[in-house]
């Protein structure tokens, strides 16, 4: 396994891409209430990535047909917007785009409650989100990448919740997937040692119900197999010489 040590300048260019990505995010967020299409959505992402002079990373990635993976309620990721689907109060919605700034790749997700959701899926939603977050406490150089995702499953058990296992985090820089992959769920192995210029795309998808999907006939849409919630929390994170840095949140 090659894991990618980032220059400065690289650096400099996955930061740029990164902040464009949180502002796109942020402008993604505005738009979310019932009766817009998840159509509507990708068209809004593209065009916000795009007015910065970006490209979508996942745009016929492997042949993927949108620029913003919009996955609602029981779809864990993956999901392909299309004019029909149209987003209901009590929806929750789960938002992946990436933005290749200069050559480099952000990567990072979003989940939102369409108008008033219930208090379940809202504690869904802030339970995936706090995992993130207890991970990336261990995103420390000298650490192990087991170590993320420990603090990842210890944190989430305490729920019940399931954590997706066939869909992992992976670094990232001038590819969109980089080694090395990086589960949510603690291994066996203590996995590679940290080191700063490491950049990774951390992201539980946790369901409330079992922790297993399957894909549908378009062979891109991930979804719970009890048809249960999910939710998605993704940044990408620069490993540093002391605290990591997160480089798809708006300071």
């Amino acid at each position: 396994m090659a894991v990618s040590i980032k220059s400065a300048r690289e650096i400099d260019l996955m930061r740029e891409s990164g902040k464009i990505l949180a502002e796109v995010h942020k402008r993604l967020e505005e738009v979310i209430k019932p009766g817009i299409s998840t159509y509507d959505i990708d068209r809004i992402g593209e065009e916000a990535i795009r007015s910065y002079g970006c490209i979508p990373s996942f745009l016929n990635y492997n042949g993927y047909p949108a620029s913003i993976c919009v996955s609602v309620n029981d779809q864990v990721v993956h999901g392909i917007p299309n004019k029909k689907h149209i987003l209901q109060e009590g929806d929750i919605v789960s938002l992946d785009a990436g933005v290749i700034y200069k050559g480099y790749h952000s990567d990072a997700a979003r989940t939102h409650g369409v108008g008033k959701i219930s208090k379940e899926a809202q504690d869904l939603i802030d339970a995936t989100r706090q995992s993130f977050f207890e991970g990336i406490r261990m995103a420390r150089a000298g650490n192990r990448l087991n170590d993320i995702s420990k603090a990842i499953d210890y944190y989430i058990s305490g729920f019940g919740y399931g954590i997706v296992r066939d869909l992992v985090g992976h670094g990232v820089g001038s590819k969109l997937h980089e080694d090395p992959q990086i589960p949510n769920f603690a291994q066996r192995r203590r996995g590679v040692k940290l080191r700063p210029g490491m950049t990774l795309a951390i992201e539980p998808m946790i369901n409330i119900g079992t922790w297993e999907v399957e894909w549908l006939e378009d062979n891109w849409t991930v979804v719970t197999a009890d048809g249960s919630l999910s939710a998605h929390y993704e940044n990408t994170v620069l490993i540093t010489d002391g605290e990591p840095e997160i480089l798809t949140m708006l300071q």
